[in-house]
């Protein structure tokens, strides 16, 4: 079993001012083995998807009565339970010293009724594939190719080969595991096949109308089906950032899938071109940002004539942060970075790259620039997570 102190020191970290902990991820990504890592010797683990546990909990109050205080209670498969609002806030009303690690497949809110004064004291963190630096310093693995074709989820990127049928298997697995019970869908073929048209065009603009035809289902339920891939982690939502200048592109949403490993099974890519990497590079970036800038929204920017920002971050007051992810910097084109600089001059300017070993300051173009390959973001654009 590798350790991820990385997530451990999160989780440790937040319990210091909350005490519940919304914990999401897809399926396979390495939420219970993380939980089981955590250090406490009055830890209580119960898995939700046990018929037994869940007899446990029905009477909330009469469980915990006989519990310690400074208990850490584990709540595995928490949206298995009929009413998880009501355990947690009858953890919080009653137990607010007890800490709680509520590990779910999806979003708070998609669960259930969740009341705003609970959600406001839950802390949710989501679980990504195996970050780069997570896959370096704790997998052990240092082959970029490896981590872009395989993908994150933690059983098979330590596989010695890549097995086609585990993708399409997991598919499968998460529209009976999680998207049916969760969201009531039992189009299981729509479902499948909306899903797998948007691996394949995974960091492209949305057309939900285009999809909805491809797919051979209505519009109204393409919206319904993306709105649960996006609340199971199963895809994420880039908006485009926009002013005032009437030549920016200001409705169309790119679509990120989660994971680059089923990416490459979409599309066939058995090994990678030199601009496979660049695209796919793009997805672990984004799960840096999100990660590192859970509470602020990540956005792209474009304009008419097609000059594109990867990725951008609102800073404080006026500025605006812009985030390139490049293989090898100095192929980068300014084309984009002057006309977003003309719109929005203050920020920072960011090159995320794989071959930063440390980050280093830069001037070309008349622009000063800080490669970097993404550790450290918080710190190089000054900004909380």
């Amino acid at each position: 079993m590798i350790v991820r102190p990385y997530w451990l020191e999160k989780l440790y970290r937040i319990w210091d001012r909350q005490s519940i902990v919304w914990f999401s991820g897809v399926w396979r990504s390495g939420k219970t083995t993380i939980a089981r890592m955590i250090d406490n010797s009055k830890c209580v683990y119960l898995n939700c998807d046990i018929p037994a546990a869940r007899r446990k909990l029905v009477d909330p109050i009469d469980y915990l009565a006989s519990y310690n205080e400074n208990n850490t209670l584990i709540l595995d498969e928490i949206h298995r339970l009929d009413n998880p609002s009501l355990l947690l806030k009858t953890i919080d009303d009653k137990h607010p010293n007890i800490k709680v690690l509520a590990i779910s497949a999806s979003t708070l809110p998609a669960t259930s009724e969740f009341n705003v004064s609970l959600t406001e004291k839950t802390f949710a963190v989501q679980l990504p594939p195996v970050l780069w630096d997570e896959c370096i310093r704790d997998f052990n693995i240092s082959d970029l190719d490896k981590r872009l074709l395989y993908g994150g989820l933690p059983e098979v990127l330590l596989d010695a080969q890549k097995s086609d049928e585990f993708y399409s298997e997991w598919i499968d697995r998460v529209f009976a595991r999680e998207i049916q019970d969760l969201f009531n869908i039992r189009n299981r073929e729509g479902f499948r096949t909306l899903f797998r048209l948007l691996i394949r065009n995974s960091g492209g603009q949305l057309d939900v109308s285009k999809l909805a035809q491809t797919a051979k289902i209505s519009r109204p339920t393409a919206y319904t089906y993306i709105n649960a891939m996006e609340k199971s982690h199963l895809i994420h939502y880039v908006r485009p950032f926009h002013g005032n200048s009437q030549r920016e592109i200001t409705k169309r949403p790119k679509c990120y899938a989660f994971d680059t490993g089923f990416i490459t099974y979409e599309r066939g890519w058995t090994e990678l071109r030199e601009e496979d990497h660049e695209v796919l590079w793009k997805h672990l970036v984004l799960d840096m940002l999100r990660d590192q800038f859970s509470t602020r929204e990540v956005y792209y920017w474009k304009d008419k004539s097609n000059r594109e920002i990867d990725f951008v971050l609102r800073g404080s007051r006026d500025e605006v942060h812009l985030i390139e992810c490049a293989m090898d910097p100095d192929r980068l084109f300014f084309r984009a970075i002057h006309e977003f600089r003309r719109l929005y001059p203050s920020g920072e300017n960011l090159i995320l790259t794989p071959a930063a070993t440390t980050s280093y300051r830069f001037k070309t173009n008349n622009f000063e620039l800080t490669c970097s390959n993404g550790v450290e973001l918080c710190e190089l654009l000054n900004l909380s997570s």
